[in-house]
């Protein structure tokens, strides 16, 4: 789970123990420590600044501080009293060029006219093009404060992505046109390089894995899925295939990757049902097809998330009462399983899309709720589409039936109701794939991250 860790400046020219006409200084201490307190009990890691500032040495002082220390994925800005923004615009706008999340809180309160210091700041920030985010809102208020905590999170994930590498084993997919990716774009954007290498690579690791490496995997599989597969040809290449990626992700230093799957390496050797799915059981983000839109939503959605990611093809969808079924060929982390089935192995089965064959998975995944989503491209241009969700489990009546439906039982299943406009829901979606996180954290924080990186949010 994510702690960002986030700069924390309090600034207003009527400081150092000024009072009103009233005999009350204009900045309440109590209110700035209790505030600090919230947000420490929400999660988030506090570099106090330790100075209102007021004037532009000090404000450059103080943004010079927050800019050395690379740790830290935000700052924010509370309003402590009035303010001269002119005094403060040079110095925030310097900072800015690091491209890390400015937040301005102001708290509630007619005393020390709070209110004034946040408006005429947010409003200078506006005039000359700083993105930030505005938050008016008390220290005591869970959603005030969540919101605050929701724009760190988004921040944190903005920092993890630069510099990180993903991985590309093979080339495009099934004929996905709708995941691949301008790396130029990428590292423009995400400032992500991608790295690819060919399958011929993991074949040739994957058949010389030792045997004893195997027999060290069977008892975490068991675990995992309740048995142990039949060890033959078909499923011990499933495994070598496993081992090996890990091997040569970890020697390449790749953050996270996506793969061909097929044509190619499900026919030349084994399908990849089963190797993504214990990647995604490890916490290593992947897709399939080499499609990159998904891989990036998984990569958010698992950093956001304490569970799991699952993605799969939008199989159906009942208009009548937002029902959404995703059905994954084959991958899914173990770990989702619910209560009414247990995990466990399965075949490939489809022959026509992987003539090697190969392991795969089978569960329903377990109730909870949660996001569906997938990052894609308009015309070139980033967009997310993003709905609220709630998975649940078909009773044990109905269970083999609605599994029987899709004429593949034996794959995962996902049964998903969507909280929105259904209509605007098929209109906008981009792809065959959804992406499923658990979590009601997940909704806003994907909008945050949205904002923060200039992608346009599309909620239904």
């Amino acid at each position: 789970m994510i702690m960002p860790k986030a700069g924390f400046i309090v600034y207003g020219v009527h400081k150092d123990g000024l009072k009103d006409p009233m005999g009350t200084p204009f900045v309440d201490e109590n209110l700035i420590n209790s505030s600090k307190e919230a947000l420490k009990n929400a999660g988030i890691k506090i570099v106090d600044h330790n100075i209102i500032i007021a004037n532009k040495h000090e404000a450059r002082e103080a943004f010079s501080k927050m800019k050395s220390d690379e740790s830290i994925d935000c700052v924010i800005l509370f309003s402590g009293t009035w303010v001269w923004a002119g005094n403060l615009i040079g110095a925030i706008r310097d900072y800015a060029y690091t491209g890390k999340p400015i937040i301005i809180w102001t708290h509630p309160g007619s005393q020390g006219w709070r209110p004034v210091g946040g408006f005429v700041l947010t409003a200078a920030l506006k005039e000359i093009g700083i993105k930030h985010k505005f938050v008016y809102g008390a220290a005591n208020s869970k959603e005030d404060v969540g919101s605050i905590l929701s724009y760190c999170r988004a921040a944190h994930l903005k920092n993890y992505l630069n510099m990180t590498t993903a991985g590309v084993f093979g080339g495009r997919g099934m004929g996905q046109t709708c995941g691949v990716a301008d790396p130029s774009q990428w590292m423009r954007v995400f400032g992500i390089d991608i790295d690819s290498r060919d399958t011929t690579q993991l074949i040739e690791r994957a058949k010389k894995i030792d045997e004893h490496k195997i027999t060290a995997l069977i008892p975490r599989l068991k675990e995992l899925l309740n048995s142990v597969p039949d060890i033959n040809s078909i499923s011990e290449k499933s495994i070598r295939l496993y081992i090996a990626l890990k091997e040569i992700i970890e020697e390449e230093e790749f953050d996270f990757y996506t793969i061909q799957s097929f044509p190619g390496l499900a026919d030349d050797f084994a399908a990849t049902c089963f190797m993504q799915s214990m990647m995604l059981e490890d916490g290593i983000p992947t897709s399939t097809l080499s499609d990159f839109n998904t891989l990036m939503t998984v990569i958010l959605l698992m950093k956001l998330s304490k569970e799991k990611v699952y993605y799969g093809d939008i199989q159906h969808i009942n208009k009548e009462n937002n029902e959404v079924k995703i059905i994954g060929d084959g991958a899914v982390p173990p770990s989702l399983a619910g209560s009414l089935e247990k995990a466990s192995f399965a075949a490939h089965g489809i022959p026509t899309e992987g003539k090697a064959g190969g392991l795969s998975v089978n569960l329903v995944c377990k109730p909870g709720e949660g996001v569906l989503a997938r990052l894609g491209r308009n015309n070139g241009n980033f967009e997310m589409i993003i709905t609220r969700c709630t998975v649940f489990e078909p009773s044990e009546e109905e269970i083999k039936k609605r599994k029987e439906e899709c004429g593949i039982p034996f794959w995962p299943h996902a049964f998903i109701k969507v909280h929105c406009d259904i209509n605007k829901l098929l209109e906008n979606w981009n792809n065959e794939y959804a992406c499923l996180g658990y979590g009601s954290n997940l909704y806003n924080e994907l909008i945050d991250f949205c904002m923060i990186m200039g992608i346009k949010p599309i909620l239904p």
